[in-house]
């Protein structure tokens, strides 16, 4: 069983940027692909960002590429996303995953989920 926290969010300007860490115990870290996904007030949980065992591959919705960045430290079980040139519109909670697949950017495929943190960009 793989035990997941978020930290790093927060309410900041529209431009600022934020780096959300996410830090895994109790299972293999290395062995799974890892995910961000987000869920805004009244919408449905959507993907952003995910990563593969290794590190070797990294995908993004396009509404984040070029501002955001995903990676990976084994040694430290953890997970990041760094959040540049932040919007309005992407105000949410933000929560990591675990896969045990090598990497995926479908919701239904992760298997451990951490509570998630708020991220509020203000205009």
């Amino acid at each position: 069983q793989v035990q997941l926290v978020e930290s790093g969010g927060g309410l900041v300007q529209a431009g600022d940027s934020l780096r959300l860490s996410c830090v895994a115990s109790g299972g293999t870290f290395s062995s799974y692909g890892m995910g961000w996904f987000r869920q805004a007030p009244g919408k449905e949980r959507k993907f952003v960002a995910s990563i593969s065992v290794r590190g070797g591959s990294m995908y993004y919705v396009d509404s984040v590429k070029g501002r955001f960045t995903i990676s990976r430290d084994d040694a430290a079980h953890t997970v990041y996303l760094q959040m540049d040139s932040l919007k309005p519109e992407d105000t949410a909670v933000y929560y990591c995953a675990a896969t045990t697949s090598h990497v995926s950017k479908m919701l239904a495929e992760y298997d451990y989920w951490g509570r998630g943190t708020q991220v509020t960009v203000s205009s």
